[in-house]
């Protein structure tokens, strides 16, 4: 049983690294051909928006809504996947008596 509880500290280790590197992460969304853009750490928490005042139209608010909206999609996406990819970065270095499915 001492091997299962090193693993399980190997683990925990890990996903406290993990949680401290995503935060240091940046990736950023975009909608209409960039007209809005928003950067995200890589936990999917939204840092900053840029909104070119090109899109911004009083009369056609729901436009700029939607593109906001889409722009927030693909910056917490883009974190999902940065932290997919931090994950088996990190599980390649873990000595498991078992192979994982991903």
């Amino acid at each position: 049983m001492p091997d299962f509880m090193k693993v399980m500290q190997q683990a925990q280790e890990m996903q406290e690294r993990m949680q401290e590197d995503l935060a240091t992460v940046t990736v950023t969304g975009s909608a209409g051909a960039g007209m809005v853009t928003v950067e995200a750490d890589g936990k999917g928490a939204v840092k900053k928006v840029k909104i070119d005042p090109s899109v911004v139209n009083p009369a056609d608010v729901e436009m700029l809504e939607d593109l906001v909206a889409v722009a927030v999609g693909d910056a917490q996406r883009k974190a999902g996947e940065a932290a997919q990819a931090q994950m088996r970065k990190m599980m390649g270095g873990l000595s498991l008596p078992f192979k994982l499915p991903f």
